[in-house]
């Protein structure tokens, strides 16, 4: 684990990952198999072989020589058994490329569900494969939570989701980390089990609960813009001014040094 710093290598149990595995055959409607998209030795990845081992079928490998290629994709998807649900893992990029591709959504429809993680969804990004019949499913977690366990903002069975007086994050469940190997300090500090069992994991992410119950993942603490004593998250700023603003391909909303105000909200866009 680590986007960011020093990699940790977080200590999940056989338990855990098969506990991640089953709850996300649940949620999505029942065992299938799989289309290996992203590297292995990523939790994503890894997580595709396992669920293909909980449900007892050979997974399907696209071949990465060149990378990940869109044509690779759309071909490897004749090697599924006939008959059987289909599924894959894929990172908001790729579902660009394959939209972007003249046999991508094509070959994107032939799932029962496209898990999308490993990086925010944009509204658009979703919209557009919606308008494509496409059924991709938002997934949130880390390497510490074995995977995704919150889908569509909806937490897997078994899995908890609060947040602190801050908003931070905080998930757990049968599928958490045990935490770090060789780093006992940081372990206590991110990680905990309350009176009843249940593991915890502290994210270094904030959010918000809609009136539905459903989690939404506005940034991470320490991208926060604090203007004036308001802490402002840049994501819900860029997807608001992606949404609202005609002409705007993209955008990307930071801090810039401010003397009134601490720091001051600033976005740069690409026409």
């Amino acid at each position: 684990s680590g986007a960011t710093g020093a990699p940790e290598r977080a200590m999940l149990t056989a338990p855990a990952l098969a506990a991640s595995a089953r709850a996300t055959h649940d949620t999505l409607g029942g065992p299938g198999q799989w289309l290996l998209a992203v590297p292995a030795h990523h939790i994503a990845g890894l997580q595709v072989l396992l669920r293909s081992l909980d449900a007892g079928t050979p997974p399907v490998a696209m071949d990465f020589t060149d990378g990940f290629r869109p044509q690779d994709f759309v071909r490897a998807t004749d090697g599924f058994t006939p008959g059987t649900r289909r599924y894959t893992s894929l990172v908001p990029t790729q579902v660009i490329r394959l939209l972007d591709h003249p046999g991508g959504a094509d070959a994107l429809r032939t799932f029962d569900a496209v898990l999308v993680g490993g990086a925010a969804m944009p509204p658009r990004l979703r919209a557009r494969a919606e308008r494509a019949r496409v059924h991709p499913v938002a997934t949130y977690g880390m390497s510490e939570t074995a995977g995704g366990c919150v889908y569509d903002g909806a937490a897997l069975p078994r899995t908890e989701v609060e947040l602190d007086e801050e908003g931070r994050i905080l998930l757990g469940g049968p599928t958490i980390a045990h935490g770090y190997l060789g780093l006992p300090d940081l372990s206590r500090d991110t990680f905990g089990t309350d009176e009843d069992g249940i593991r915890w994991f502290r994210t270094d992410d904030v959010g918000h609960v809609d009136d539905r119950g459903r989690l939404h993942v506005d940034g991470r603490l320490d991208d926060l813009v604090n203007t004036g004593g308001l802490k402002v998250a840049p994501r819900v700023v860029e997807e608001a001014i992606l949404e609202h603003v005609p002409g705007i391909r993209d955008v990307v909303v930071v801090g810039s040094p401010d003397r009134e105000w601490g720091e001051a909200v600033c976005a740069a866009l690409v026409l």
